[in-house]
């Protein structure tokens, strides 16, 4: 009854969200639609915050978008008339229908992705929510990104792996399942959308984010480890729903002057859950339909969308019905296999250019540091840098702390140290490939005097030339192509390979919300499983824009919840580390490799 209540609570929180009509409104994903559209992609939802929208009517000056032009040979009179009913266009289904839904959600997801102006540049406060906790947990921890990495890939290789300890799949099928989750379109068009916005002083911003970011992942899988359930039949449920009803219980145990504290963790944790099945339903599975079928489409392959979402959907309804063993056997293949070949490809770009290589360095250098001529100089390129990384690793958020907790191991600190492996491999090396090939490559338009050349007007003012005037996917594919002509046809297949990867790892976090909500009778777990696959036809099938919008903000309404979870419960975790620091170091761990 508890869970229930925290769902009906979780639901009346949304609604009032969303009822609150003086929210601040800024442009979602649906509104940069049209930018992303040149590429067949889509970027982050806050992206969007920095496009200017052109003008509804063709020749329309900005702010008199809605004025009629009128006919020729029409009198003033005449042109006022109300037009007959039969030559009005009827406004069709599925328009109604969006305008319907970004009509109800857009107060939500505005206020969720509600943007401050800094040296002219717009700035998500959700990013500087996870940044700034990021950054406490780096000195909290004592940069537990450099003292643990070491360790961690022992951890990974197996070395201390015991077959006999309790969960469902090894230390290295936990971060490949998280990091299916993460790598995707973000780093192939998201890093292109921030470098011709921000410059190449992005990627410095970008790494540095991303190096920060290590420390929520270790602490969010720590936790997710130490306060998961073992269920009846040996499988595992775990992720800030538990650690957040368990964890609260447990930091205060002892305290009755506290005994309301429990009870918040409980409902913090029910809105958790209620926040990640929507986002399950929508980024992490709709989104991703459609993007793969744009990418089919865009190579040539004529298919309709509910064929494309209908093939999808039976493929990954065959994965994920064998549960998190079955999900983890198939992304610890695609997710090393497409990284290896997308970072291979770059290598040899950067090879191939390796002389050009000093002065793209130093380009990213320049821009981090010094005004080289973008928007909001220095504080643009680090705006967009630290959005690129938090919108790419989701560090902080949540989702991957479901995925580690099901974990082979009995000490809660190891796969909080192996965690830190993920927010590296997506943003310190994958996104800053995909940077540094766009750089060498010379999509980015200089002048003379070695200045960017920028927009003057219209829905890109401000940002850098590029050639051929590209963004997103198709910016990072024009880079590739350069010195691989077959490039765009491999990297079609890596969108759609990363969006399936994708689908089913969030198939996993949605399932695991579902569950702690309803139960884990294998009936429940059924249902969402089916309603899920239903949800990759209608992604593929159809564009609901504002439905997408909304999933994006319950994504990172979950770091709001989760991040206020982790200040409180980080003493845990920080015990933890140093006592299993001081077993280590006396050398009291068996090595089995």
């Amino acid at each position: 009854m508890t869970r229930i209540f925290c769902l009906m609570m979780g639901i009346l929180y949304t609604t009032v969200a969303v009822a609150q009509d003086d929210a601040p409104v800024g442009q979602t994903q649906a509104d940069v639609a049209e930018t992303a559209a040149d590429s067949n992609s889509k970027v982050d939802p806050v992206q969007a915050a920095d496009v200017e929208v052109e003008p509804a009517a063709e020749g329309a000056e900005p702010g008199n978008a809605t004025e009629a032009v009128q006919p020729v040979g029409q009198t003033q009179a005449e042109a006022e008339q109300p037009a007959e009913a039969t030559e009005a266009e009827p406004e069709s289904l599925d328009a109604r229908i969006d305008k319907a839904v970004g009509e109800l959600t857009a107060p939500f997801v505005s206020t969720i992705f509600y943007t401050v102006n800094i040296g002219g540049t717009s700035f998500p406060l959700i990013v500087g929510w996870l940044v700034i906790a990021a950054l406490i947990f780096t000195l909290f921890f004592g940069f537990i990104q450099v003292r643990g990495i070491r360790h961690a890939l022992d951890l990974v290789r197996g070395v201390y792996s015991n077959p006999d300890d309790q969960g469902e799949v090894s230390h290295f099928q936990a971060l490949t399942t998280a990091l299916s989750g993460t790598v995707g379109l973000g780093n192939i068009a998201g890093v292109a959308v921030a470098i011709s916005i921000g410059g190449p002083g992005a990627t410095f911003w970008m790494i540095v984010a991303g190096l920060l970011g290590m420390a929520s992942k270790f602490c969010e899988c720590t936790l997710g480890v130490k306060y998961r359930r073992v269920n009846e039949d040996g499988s595992v449920s775990g992720g800030p729903m538990y650690y957040l009803s368990r964890g609260f219980a447990d930091r205060m145990a002892g305290n009755p002057d506290q005994s309301n504290v429990p009870q918040i963790g409980t409902f913090l944790a029910g809105i958790f859950a209620v926040f990640c099945i929507l986002g399950s339903l929508g980024g992490g599975n709709m989104f991703q339909a459609n993007q793969a079928h744009e990418q089919l489409v865009g190579i040539g392959l004529s298919l309709e969308g509910w064929m494309t979402g209908a093939i999808m959907a039976a493929v990954v309804f065959m994965v994920i019905v064998g549960g998190i063993k079955s999900i983890a056997n198939v992304t610890d293949k695609i997710v090393p296999f497409m990284a290896v070949i997308y970072v291979l490809a770059a290598l040899v770009i950067i090879v191939m250019n390796i002389s050009m290589v000093p002065a793209a360095i130093g380009e990213i250098f320049r821009g981090a540091f010094t005004d080289v001529g973008i928007v909001g100089g220095v504080v643009g390129a680090l705006i967009q840098g630290f959005k690129r990384a938090a919108f790419s690793n989701e560090a902080g958020v949540g989702s991957a702390a479901i995925a580690h907790s099901a974990v082979k191991t009995n000490e809660p600190i190891t796969e909080g140290l192996v965690s830190l492996l993920e927010p590296f491999i997506d943003t310190v090396v994958i996104c800053t490939m995909t940077a540094l090939v766009i750089i060498i490559t010379g999509q980015l338009q200089m002048n003379a005097d070695q200045v960017y050349v920028l927009y003057e007007e219209g829905k890109l003012a401000g940002q850098i030339v590029t050639e051929a005037d590209l963004r997103g996917v198709a910016l990072t594919s024009k880079a590739f192509e350069s010195a691989f002509g077959w490039f765009p046809y491999v990297l079609a297949v890596a969108v759609v390979l990363f969006a399936f990867s994708t689908m089913i790892s969030w198939s996993y976090y949605g399932l695991k919300a579902w569950t702690y909500l309803f139960g884990e009778g294998k009936l429940v777990q059924l249902v969402f499983k089916i309603g899920f696959c239903g949800f990759v036809v209608l992604g593929a099938a159809t564009n609901l824009g504002p439905v997408i919008d909304f999933s994006d903000a319950a994504i990172f309404a979950m770091a709001l919840v989760n991040i206020v979870g982790l200040y409180f419960l980080m003493p845990i975790v920080k015990r933890e580390l140093n006592h299993y620091m001081d077993r280590l170091n006396k050398g009291e761990f068996k090595r089995y490799k």
